[in-house]
């Protein structure tokens, strides 16, 4: 059996297993966070259990985009730390494995796991996205959910009490109290003993029927009483039924690369902004590769130690926070001009560049140390 291969398959199924392992508690710690916010969110409103769990679902892939570059490094630390308290790296050493050779199965799990975030960015994100988006606006949409509730008092927006005593199964309102506070020189109070719920073109409308609206003005506390046969309330706003608009997450990448004048012009954003966006999905991916290398190359610094690398760890987890400050600066330039969007590569490329000059550093100490160690038994 090739000692060669038999290392590279070992090394790399190690990685693996970790990765795995930390995908999922990082996963699991970034969707609790989530889930709790989307819990106060969804059943304060009234939503199901089913609606929370298909929120929570809808957000995974997201977060295990955002998840996998830390478990890919982590991985990678946990595994050649342990590898070197266990002496396994001074075998690979004394087999003939430089650092160079020993990093080939670093680099296959890198390319495993870009692969990986480039099926979420390009596919399975924008996919995501789009549907929880399509999901907050149906329920954005669905009246009963928002002001449907028989004999309960509540709250659509700031300012506005609405109440229903009664909801035929003809979907006519009976015994409607409508408080709308919102404007401080004046608050209005409807009662009504029918109404109806109308979508229009502009939003929502409440028809009242055979009621009295009181208005109270607050400066001099004023307050009129008028009889209605008929009244409409505009309730655009408190529950939107238009077409939502599109977000750039949302698109294909194909479409935040070549996008179209009219795309630029109706989704309020700049020229710049789609080109970051789409670049960026095919950039970002590579930052996990960046990360494990260098996490490799930094703990193939300094001599092997059987109490790990403490050091080199610390040392590993300056550069990868450089190296997203040197993503952040990146974005922010990429986003000013439409011609500024190649520096969206810059961080991938300077990790890798960063890990293979590690790699230099490590061989030529290495050198260093077998000489004077030739010297000192001479």
């Amino acid at each position: 059996m090739d000692p060669v291969k038999t290392f590279d398959r070992y090394l790399l199924s190690q990685l693996t297993l970790l990765f795995g392992f930390f995908s999922l508690v990082l996963v699991s710690v970034y969707w609790v966070n989530r889930a709790a916010l989307l819990f106060e969110e969804l059943i304060g409103d009234g939503q199901s259990a089913s609606v929370f769990l298909e929120f929570t679902a809808l957000a995974l892939p997201n977060v295990i985009r955002l998840v996998l570059p830390i478990s890919a490094f982590t991985a990678t630390i946990f595994v050649i730390n342990r590898m070197s308290s266990e002496s396994e790296l001074v075998v690979a050493r004394s087999m003939g494995f430089s650092p160079f050779r020993m990093m080939r199965a670093v680099v296959v799990f890198g390319l495993m796991v870009t692969v990986l975030i480039s099926i979420l960015n390009h596919i399975l994100v924008p996919i995501s996205r789009s549907e929880l988006a399509d999901r907050r606006q149906a329920i954005a949409n669905n009246d009963a959910a928002k002001l449907l509730r028989e004999g309960r008092f509540i709250h659509p927006g700031n300012g506005i009490t609405f109440f229903v005593g009664e909801i035929t199964d003809q979907g006519q309102l009976n015994g409607v109290y409508l408080l709308d506070a919102s404007n401080e020189a004046r608050q209005i109070t409807y009662i009504a003993n029918q109404a109806l719920l109308v979508p229009s073109e502009e939003g929502l409308k409440l028809i009242m029927f055979e009621g009295t609206s009181q208005t109270l003005r607050t400066s001099d506390q004023r307050l009129t009483t008028t009889r209605f046969k008929d009244a409409v309330y505009d309730l655009q706003g408190l529950a939107d039924t238009g077409r939502r608009n599109v977000r750039i997450e949302e698109l294909s990448t194909q479409e935040l690369i070549t996008p179209t004048p009219w795309q630029v012009h109706h989704m309020n954003s700049s020229r710049a902004e789609f080109l970051y966006e789409g670049h960026a999905r095919i950039a970002q991916p590579f930052l996990a590769l960046a990360g494990a290398m260098i996490g490799f190359a930094a703990l193939m610094l300094g001599q092997y130690s059987r109490f790990g690398f403490g050091r080199q760890i610390a040392f590993a987890i300056f550069l990868l926070i450089v190296l997203q400050l040197i993503d952040n600066a990146a974005s922010d330039l990429a986003r000013q001009s439409d011609k500024s969007w190649p520096v969206v590569y810059l961080s991938p490329i300077i990790g890798v560049l960063m890990a293979i000059g590690l790699l230099f550093i490590s061989q030529g100490t290495k050198r260093s140390h077998n000489a004077t160690e030739t010297e000192v038994e001479s």
